[in-house]
């Protein structure tokens, strides 16, 4: 299977960091009772932030380890990945 670069993990890494950070101040928000509009807006922020990942590492996905996966000559490797990947898009899509 396709392994990531060192700067392509980073760049995921800190983009997870900075995912956390928001929803750390979305914690903080709660815990000083900030307006609850203020704070709904910030989750869908968070949860958009989160989708835009997943959405990263999708297609990352598709397009590195799944036209590895393709271009070999194992039918039950291409399988097996196949499976995997519309398992991974049914619970990302959920």
């Amino acid at each position: 299977m396709h392994q990531h670069s060192p700067e392509e993990n980073a760049r995921l890494v800190n983009r997870m960091a900075r995912i956390i950070g928001h929803a750390n101040s979305i914690k903080t928000m709660i815990e000083t009772d900030r307006n609850c509009t203020e704070v709904l807006i910030q989750i869908a922020a968070v949860r958009s932030a989160l989708n835009n990942l997943g959405k990263i590492i999708l297609a990352e996905h598709i397009e590195e380890c799944m036209l590895e996966a393709l271009n070999s000559d194992d039918d039950d490797e291409k399988a097996e990945v196949l499976t995997g990947l519309m398992d991974a898009v049914n619970k990302f899509v959920k």
